[in-house]
């Protein structure tokens, strides 16, 4: 007799606190009842959610509610993987959906739902692939600028030395198109080695770097407005301030180059809390966007514009954006994209909190 009074008690403390969002519908898709999970996912309380369809709460593409309905007329269960979906909270989420149909005797079935939200664990899967491919990539053309940089000094070399043997200017001019092109070659070289060493560290002020970057972006570049939105409560970070100041520059001048010089360039800051970069939570990380108006990235090359040499600009060297990515890495950080036409967001998140932030 104990058991039976400790059971259902014992049933409602695992739906309590489960980190899974459950919810319970009569077979025309009306909620009997949610648990706190799924009262948070859709920042309702059950008390207003009860009785409310399912396609207000949850709105996703027409077939799963096609299925919702098949599922209760034929009693198969089904699942859904990575399922883009709108919250009746307005907030856009992608969710892992699992169904089952409930029936007892002859009781009215029920349909159990359970509803994961995944953003986070595709956002640190997205971050490793990112971090992988442009450490192996990286590695690839670091090596492969090494081989290049000794035959590239001697053939300079040699083109000095041929310069001066010859008395004709006219066959001057053709060593001198050797040298600058060997010169222009070996700029190229040291950007794709990239800097060296690790960030010289000191306390920076987020906006006074951001002010620096500012003052260089806006020099010549009189059709573009310039848009400040700070969070003046962030704190100072650790950092080396010069890289930083590079890695948003190489970001603010590739959206520059995007909008064709004219245009709106945003740059926003905030401070975001229990996030994930890479395999370490922190407590608290800033993020700095950068947004601009441009046309967007080309959909072709959306997942490798963090690969040195991918551009979508023919007068583009590809390099700035592989560049930031990696002096970003050097400071524990991650630089994040998003776009389409219209609208483009650089996020770079840097961690607050040297230590890590695990809850």
């Amino acid at each position: 007799m104990a058991l039976a009074t400790i059971q259902p008690e014992l049933h409602q403390r695992i739906l309590d606190n489960l980190s899974l969002a459950v919810m319970l519908f009569k077979p025309d898709l009306t909620l009997i009842y949610a648990n706190p999970a799924a009262e948070m996912l859709l920042g309702v309380s059950v008390n207003r959610l009860v009785g409310l369809p399912f396609e207000e709460m949850v709105k996703a593409e027409a077939s799963l509610k096609q299925q919702l309905v098949e599922a209760v007329e034929t009693n198969h269960p089904f699942s859904r993987h990575e399922l883009a979906v709108r919250l009746m909270n307005e907030n856009d989420i992608t969710v892992d959906i699992t169904v089952n149909i409930l029936q007892s005797g002859d009781a009215e079935k029920q349909v159990l739902l359970e509803m994961e939200p995944i953003d986070r664990i595709l956002r640190i899967a997205r971050e490793d692939a990112i971090v992988a491919q442009q450490a192996t990539a990286q590695d690839l053309i670091r090596g492969l600028a090494h081989e290049i940089k000794n035959p590239l000094g001697g053939l300079r070399g040699a083109a000095q030395l041929l310069e001066r043997e010859l008395e004709s200017e006219d066959q001057k001019e053709y060593t001198k198109v050797i040298i600058d092109e060997a010169d222009r070659l070996q700029k190229l070289v040291n950007r794709l080695l990239g800097p060296s060493g690790m960030p010289r560290n000191s306390e920076i002020n987020v906006h006074e770097a951001i002010e620096y970057v500012r003052g260089i972006v806006l020099n010549d570049k009189p059709d573009i407005q310039f848009v400040r939105d700070y969070d003046p409560s962030i704190p100072n970070i650790m950092g080396d301030q010069d890289l930083l100041v590079q890695a948003i520059l190489n970001i603010a001048n590739n959206a520059i180059e995007a909008m064709q010089g004219k245009g709106k360039l945003i740059i926003r800051t905030r401070i975001v809390r229990n996030f994930t970069i890479g395999p370490k939570r922190r407590r608290l990380a800033l993020r700095i966007d950068v947004i601009d108006e441009g046309p967007g990235i080309p959909e072709e090359i959306k997942d490798k514009i963090f690969f040195p040499m991918i551009t979508g600009r023919a007068e583009g060297t590809g390099l700035g954006l592989s560049i930031a990515q990696r002096l970003v890495t050097q400071h524990s950080g991650l630089i994040e994209c998003k776009s389409e036409p219209g609208k483009t967001i650089f996020s770079i998140y840097l961690p607050v909190d040297n230590a890590d932030g695990d809850n």
